[in-house]
């Protein structure tokens, strides 16, 4: 939030005449804001070490300055922001920079490490906090105990200071080390980092410690594999000890019409239009002091597209280095959904028309506005990344019908198809994500001439599942099982004791094997082509194929004759309710889950019944 000469500044101008109290506020920024460069401000606010952590550090054998050294060595996004505002913006809200950040992570690998014992290490923080782990910070440790850079995920070094090929390693990448002027990797393509430091004091730019202008890296370092599918393996390509794949996505695209023909992931995730390898937009590489440098540089969208979503706290996530500034547990005491910080909200609690009370953080009125703007344009972003969410999942499928089998009529059984085509080239429709979490399914109602809802397939219970097998409410008795649901969602197999099957949300069989992702197989997977006791049933639908989803309405529900409609739409969300129950997650992280989840390809057809 602001300084506190400037907060007390407003509080005192709003009492004064207009001229003066315009007069003080300038002289009080000017004051607390002099004329230095975005960084030398930064630096200004950094507190000196605490001389009982060097004290602590030298007991330890420690070097006092290492902390400073090593955050110095491994610049955060927001660094890289001040030249590259557009990537930076893009990213903000990606599934990359929410990688850290996500409570649905946290609650998902707290509960497999309590569940193995601790086993897994840091098989997951390794991706999903990659530079945090190179650190040498806890896998255990929280986000507000965590380097700022470990909190923005996939961040601009883990991939650009990056100059080895990995390959399917689960995320043992290593980073190169060093500030801000050490070169980053890149395709090389287009690149005039070099012109620009020729040209250096017309941006102006330091090229060491002692000048001043603004710091940037003094150079690019040519890294093919950057460019291509096989970079993005090593966290897209997920195996666990059993022997089954976690995510398969990699597998997907090695056997698509994708690969023979060049394509690559970037071509559809990071490309002109979302989910669709179309060529990439043009913009400048970088904004130095308001300067553009080459602007008609072919632009990799760093938003990632793809169908995944944040339910987390809208002042921690988008990434927004206003917000940084404050606290990770003091936002996650600021109720913004009740309302604090909007003027009217506010005013009823002067007057005595909402009787509310504040964590002393949020105690002040203007402190609760400030932050209350923060949260509107996280959440503009947020609605940015809903657009382009549903772009690429209606960029990448098509659903046709309905298709009746004969002329619907009165007191007859009502028979239709729809066609779901996956368009994807490149892999399956959903893909994604530790292979039985991202939900895809199609939600079909009929909507009988006196406007009454006679029958649905797709619905959800009372906490947002489907009514399948893992539905709450259906095991309850409380609503019927839907026999006619078409879902898209990959499912795992176990085997119990006796021999069966059944459907489980984790490779693991909690019948007789409490500790999952660590016990080998007795059996080499290569002779029963699938891990003993475990196998995934996959229902999603391969790069350009189809799925016909058949329907019968029973002719106890076609009395009526007239106009009816029939609504359909496929729906989106990134985890299973049933799932977040499972890891404990809270009731905000439900309602979140299922507020922002996209509906598309959404239409209603008309038909008569004579």
């Amino acid at each position: 939030m602001r300084s506190d000469p400037i907060r007390l500044a407003r509080r005192w101008s709003a009492a004064a005449p207009r001229a003066v109290a315009a007069l003080v506020m300038a002289a009080v920024i000017a004051a607390v804001l002099p004329g230095a460069t975005a960084q030398e401000k930064a630096a200004e606010k950094k507190e000196p070490l605490n001389p009982a952590v060097i004290a602590s550090a030298r007991a330890k054998g420690m070097d006092p300055h290492e902390k400073v050294f090593q955050e110095s060595s491994y610049p955060t996004a927001a660094t890289c922001g001040a030249c590259h505002t557009q990537i930076y913006k893009e990213w903000s809200s990606s599934s990359h920079a929410y990688a850290s950040i996500s409570p649905m992570f946290h609650k998902f690998e707290q509960t497999i490490n309590d569940l193995s014992s601790g086993t897994i290490g840091s098989f997951c923080v390794r991706c999903h906090q990659t530079v945090g782990t190179q650190r040498g910070e806890e896998r255990q440790q929280p986000l507000w105990e965590r380097s700022q850079v470990a909190r923005e995920g996939v961040t601009c070094i883990t991939c650009h200071r990056v100059n080895q090929e990995f390959a399917k390693t689960n995320g043992q990448r290593i980073i190169q080390t060093g500030d801000i002027s050490k070169p980053v990797t890149g395709t090389g393509k287009g690149s005039v980092i070099n012109q620009v430091i020729a040209q250096k004091d017309s941006y102006p730019i330091a090229t060491s410690p002692k000048e001043r202008g603004t710091q940037i890296h003094l150079g690019v370092v040519k890294f093919d594999q950057i460019g291509k599918s096989e970079f993005c393996v090593s966290c897209h390509q997920v195996a666990v000890h059993p022997g089954i794949k976690l995510e398969v996505v990699w597998d997907q695209y090695r056997a698509s019409p994708s690969l023979p023909a060049g394509t690559t992931c970037q071509d559809c995730h990071m490309g002109r239009v979302p989910g669709i390898a179309a060529g990439y937009a043009r913009a400048p590489s970088a904004v130095i002091n308001g300067k553009e440098v080459n602007p008609q540089r072919k632009h990799s969208n760093h938003a990632f597209y793809g169908p995944g979503y944040s339910i987390a706290h809208p002042g921690l996530f988008p990434h927004n280095p206003k917000a940084a500034e404050t606290k990770i547990q003091d936002w996650l005491l600021y109720n913004w959904r009740s309302g604090w910080g909007e003027a009217d909200f506010e005013d009823k609690v002067e007057k005595g028309d909402i009787k509310a009370v504040f964590p002393k953080r949020w105690a002040d009125r203007i402190d609760r506005e400030e932050a209350r703007e923060l949260i509107k344009e996280n959440l503009a972003l947020l609605e940015e990344k809903r657009k382009l969410r549903k772009a690429v999942l209606e960029n990448g499928s098509r659903l046709d019908g309905p298709f009746f089998d004969t002329p619907p009529a009165p007191g007859a059984d009502m028979k239709f198809t729809y066609i779901i085509k996956n368009l994807n080239p490149g892999h399956n429709l959903p893909s994604g994500s530790l292979g039985a979490q991202p939900e895809i399914w199609l939600n079909v109602a009929l909507i009988a001439p006196d406007g009454k809802k006679v029958w649905e397939s797709g619905y959800v219970d009372s906490h947002g599942d489907m009514a399948d097998l893992h539905s709450l409410d259906v095991r309850a008795g409380k609503i019927a099982h839907d026999d006619q649901l078409v879902n898209l969602q990959a499912k795992f197999l176990t085997q119990g004791v006796t021999g069966t099957d059944r459907e489980m949300y984790l490779p693991v069989n909690f019948d007789f094997d409490q500790l999952p992702f660590i016990r080998p197989a007795a059996v080499p997977t290569t002779v029963l082509n699938h891990p003993p006791g475990i196998r995934m049933e996959q229902r999603s639908i391969p790069p350009l194929g189809q799925r016909v989803a058949s329907y019968t309405i029973p002719s106890k529900l076609m009395t009526q004759p007239g106009k009816y409609k029939l609504a359909v739409r496929l729906r989106s969300r990134a985890e299973p309710m049933y799932f977040m129950k499972f890891v404990k997650a809270t009731a905000e992280m439900e309602r979140s889950m299922n507020q922002w989840m996209v509906d598309f390809h959404e239409r209603t057809s008309l038909f008569n019944v004579k």
